[in-house]
């Protein structure tokens, strides 16, 4: 029976501070990139040895600025990296040299540790222990193998029983810690009776995978834990079959086969250097591959990430021409959402999405509100103000050109740039609004809009489009070189809106 770790998952709110402390500082190898099974819009990373050998590999799922969740009962709380046993007191050195968090070293379960912590605060252990590695990294000293996980549970024994199911059994207690073994690598059980429970979110590990010999024995698995609530059917991850359970104290466990592995879709010396798209969402491969962050691996040149007021995230493309697209999401978006839209409007620009701040509904908005046509004027006014101001530190932080920036917005966005286009004028100086409406009552008396360029598409079908003709008149009345029109549509996006739009941008840039 093949028996160990197969991978462990967490889940970064970092994902270029994760590739610099994996791939980086503890040198493991990025063997995959790809969009995530169940969201294919979340970017998973997986790192690992050489060739990516299952137990090896400690994988991430990408929620770039995601709300940190809390490590507590009913989850793994630390990783624990085998390396070479004389490696510590070098790994020490490295640690203090790179100023990333370290205790230690240690002794646990007769074994010496240094216990790191990484960028989201992961607790990540390097044990110097002799496990050889299966595809030895460049590194000598570099991780060879997961050693093992911590496991955070208020009933100890029903999780050790849980666990023997994989192939594990007792070692050694000690403390409040009870060690149980594979053939290849260990579980340690601790025993957090009066513990707070955990939370979901960021910055914490999500599961742990057992290696499973074949599919036929993830099916048995399955079989098995019939009874069991929490189990899932068997799925097709491409690299691997698997399925989940919960153990009783409530930490997720994957049940995963070896195979058919990492090298299923790259060739072993061009591991991890394409994006992957899972198969059932390869009809949109092409805009997923726009909204999934980017990163530069170490040694590559990357964009420095400045700490704005306003949630942000660029994706460049392949041959830049120089000019940036401002995104502005709608109710319930986020920062990635019209990327897909502004790339057809322009392949060759630079895209910069922003989140919104104002969460009190539980989703992203622009502003706060008290109904659906009715807006919290102090607040419209107050993030009107705080985006300008993102907007001018973004052009001294990244070196942006105003004069070569356009703004698109959509819904509540394209209604906040109908604001700042009256309340600030010169701050937005070519604008795309898709669906936007007057949401100021006491709107300035013309403003000063003279060569401020604005297309307005209203849905001939939206509801609100009533509040439209306001803002259009306010923008007229201001001076600006208004291109506003009525298409068959509701308040949702539709085609007319990708065709004007394209051909409005390109008018806009075309020589006079």
């Amino acid at each position: 029976m093949t028996t160990g770790i197969h991978h462990v998952t967490a889940i970064t709110r970092r994902v270029q501070d994760n590739v610099d402390f994996y791939a980086g500082f503890l040198g493991l190898r990025l063997v995959k990139q790809t969009g995530g099974f169940e969201d294919a819009e979340q970017l998973h990373l997986i790192y690992g040895d050489g060739a990516g050998s299952p137990g090896s590999l400690v994988t991430f799922l990408v929620w770039e600025s995601g709300a940190p969740g809390r490590t507590g009962l009913g989850q793994v709380s630390e990783i624990a990296f085998a390396v070479p046993p004389h490696s510590i007191g070098d790994w020490l050195q490295r640690a203090m040299t790179a100023r990333a968090p370290v205790e230690g070293p240690s002794r646990e379960m007769g074994e010496t540790v240094l216990r790191l912590k990484d960028p989201d605060g992961i607790i990540v252990k390097l044990v110097g222990v002799d496990m050889p590695a299966v595809a030895p990294l460049p590194d000598p000293i570099a991780p060879t193998r997961i050693r093992g996980v911590t496991v955070l549970t208020d009933n100890p024994d029903a999780t050790s029983d849980f666990t023997a199911r994989f192939g594990y059994r007792p070692l050694k207690t000690e403390g409040n810690t009870h060690r149980m073994v594979s053939d290849t690598d260990a579980v340690d059980i601790r025993d957090a009776r009066g513990y707070f429970p955990g939370i979901p979110g960021a910055s914490i590990f999500d599961h742990v995978a057992f290696r499973a010999t074949d599919v036929d024995a993830v099916r048995q698995m399955r079989l098995d834990l019939r009874d069991a609530d929490s189990v899932t059917h068997v799925h097709d991850r491409k690299y691997f079959m698997s399925l989940y359970v919960r153990e009783p104290a409530g930490t997720l466990y994957e049940y995963a086969t070896d195979g058919p592995g990492v090298t299923v879709d790259e060739p072993l010396a061009h591991l991890g250097e394409t994006l992957m798209v899972p198969p059932g969402d390869a009809a949109r491969a092409a805009d997923l591959k726009i909204m999934l962050p980017q990163f530069a691996l170490p040694g590559e040149e990357r964009m420095p990430m400045r700490d704005l007021h306003f949630i942000h995230r660029f994706h460049t493309p392949d041959d830049p021409d120089g000019s940036v697209i401002v995104l502005l999401h709608g109710t319930g978006g986020n920062e990635t959402d019209l990327m897909p839209l502004a790339a057809k409007l322009n392949p060759r620009a630079t895209l910069l999405g922003v989140r919104g701040r104002s969460t009190e509904e539980g989703i992203n908005r622009w502003f706060r509100r008290f109904d659906a046509v009715t807006y919290d004027q102090a607040d419209v006014i107050a993030e009107s103000e705080a985006f300008t101001g993102f907007v001018e530190d973004a052009i001294r932080g990244y070196g942006l050109h105003a004069e070569k920036i356009s703004y698109l917005g959509y819904s509540n966005g394209a209604n906040l740039l109908g604001a700042i286009l009256q309340l600030r004028p010169g701050v937005v100086r070519r604008a795309i609004l898709l669906r936007a409406v007057q949401v100021l009552t006491d709107a300035p008396t013309a403003p000063e809009l003279t060569g401020t360029q604005v297309l307005m598409l209203s849905g001939v079908r939206d509801p609100f489009s009533r509040m439209a003709p306001a803002l259009a008149q306010a923008l007229r009345s201001g001076g600006a070189a208004l291109d506003a029109r009525d298409i068959e549509a509701g308040h949702e996006l539709a085609p007319d809106d990708l065709a004007i739009a394209t051909n409005w941008l390109a008018a806009q840039d075309a020589p006079a």
